[in-house]
């Protein structure tokens, strides 16, 4: 287990002490839940900084609720249309760009920040956190999956915590709680399998976008639903797991569980497993990071296995699905593969739901990228940002050749 960034955590009552906060992706889903926790516990949590990149709509209506200090958008046009959108008398500093972004994410009147950007995008502004010694709940898995190894020597040196919120890794998390981590056999990530479990090779070929981004289960995104499709989110959350709970690639498997139910499994030395249970409501991991390592009540309906009824698991098809392969081959590649498998996919993820590229093209471009890519050590997060835009350079060359 990840003893640097967990065990480590001491703060305040958050009883008696509201814990300032700010928020990195607010418009997103994830943020959207976020704000969903804040309402129902105003005592336990003050908002100190909102970033909603081109949402500005939706940023200034969650301004105009928690009444933030700090905002944060992409550009100097979107800082001017949300200006215009703000209640009169309410004034904050809005930030503009990575660099507003990193400047919110290391506020010193914050000592909490949800980092819940989509994609790489979010690599930036995660690292100014944990460089700033932040406590972080991070939804941004590609932080870790392009620069894992950076972001966990650096949080060594400054004391930052890493708080898993995708809800498999915050399972395991809990899994693991008050139990010695040479004492795990395993870690076992559940995965929905998508809303294309069981289907075959030919009708792949002919998916859509909308029953693409139709998930069974989940109400996410457009990008996390299409990698869900794939199963390359699964793949991501297995580089995620080895970065964060420090257990080789062999000691973490997936199994397809369609019902969600069951988030994921933490496997013994006695073969024994636990396993986190769950209606698939984004905020319970997020209510459990934002208040760790206390629980608070949430406004949702409990889980009735009677209604529930049967739990199925299967493991995955890795031949229909082949990016979740490509995700676990990336890893044993390590140094940058990882970030180049990453590009790749979220290039083809952008073109699939641009309807440039049929939805099979999507593995068949990551692989073309990994095997034109020789890994090398990453020597900084501006070198790994350069070999992620040079992936994406290349990637769109062969979607779109001049």
């Amino acid at each position: 287990m990840a003893q640097g960034y967990i065990s480590s955590l001491a703060v305040a009552d958050p009883d008696t002490t509201p814990r300032e906060l700010v928020i990195l992706g607010s418009t997103g889903s994830i943020g959207c839940s976020a704000l969903k926790v804040v309402r129902t516990h105003p005592d336990r949590f003050r908002i100190r900084g909102l970033a909603g990149a081109t949402n500005t709509v939706l940023l200034a209506e969650q301004a105009a609720e928690f009444m933030p200090p700090f905002l944060a958008v992409l550009t100097e046009e979107h800082a001017r249309d949300l200006r215009t959108r703000l209640p009169a008398g309410y004034d904050p500093k809005i930030l503009v760009g990575q660099p507003g972004y990193k400047e919110l994410a290391t506020l010193p009147e914050a000592g909490f920040v949800l980092s819940a950007q989509v994609g790489a995008a979010g690599l930036e502004s995660t690292m100014a956190a944990v460089t700033a010694g932040k406590i972080i709940s991070l939804a941004n898995k590609e932080s870790l999956v392009l620069a894992g190894s950076l972001i966990r020597a650096v949080a060594q040196k400054t004391g930052a915590v890493l708080l898993p919120v995708d809800s498999e890794h915050n399972a395991l998390f809990q899994g693991m709680a008050g139990h010695d981590p040479a004492e795990v056999n395993r870690l076992i990530l559940t995965a929905s399998g998508g809303p294309f479990r069981g289907k075959s090779a030919e009708f792949l070929h002919n998916v859509t976008r909308s029953q693409a981004l139709a998930h069974p289960n989940w109400s996410m995104g457009a990008k996390i639903s299409v990698d869900s499709a794939t199963l390359m989110n699964k793949g991501l959350e297995v580089i995620e797991a080895y970065h964060l709970f420090g257990f080789d690639q062999d000691r973490i498997s997936v199994v397809v569980h369609p019902q969600s139910i069951v988030h994921s499994l933490v496997e013994y030395v006695d073969g024994s497993q636990l396993a986190h249970l769950g209606i698939p409501d984004m905020q319970i991991p997020i209510a459990y990071c934002l208040s760790y390592p206390r629980r608070v009540r949430l406004e949702l309906p409990s889980l009735d296995l009677t209604t529930a009824n049967t739990l199925t698991f299967e493991p995955p098809n890795e031949n229909l699905f082949p990016c979740l392969g490509l995700a676990k081959e990336s890893l044993a590649m390590g140094r940058t593969a990882p970030a180049v498998l990453n590009a790749a996919n979220e290039v083809a993820v952008a073109a699939f739901l641009d309807e440039k590229i049929a939805f099979l093209d999507i593995p068949a471009l990551v692989e073309r990228a990994l095997g034109a890519h020789l890994p090398v050590e990453p020597e900084s997060v501006e070198h790994i940002l350069d070999i992620d835009r040079q992936t994406r350079a290349l990637v769109q060359t062969w979607i779109s050749p001049a």
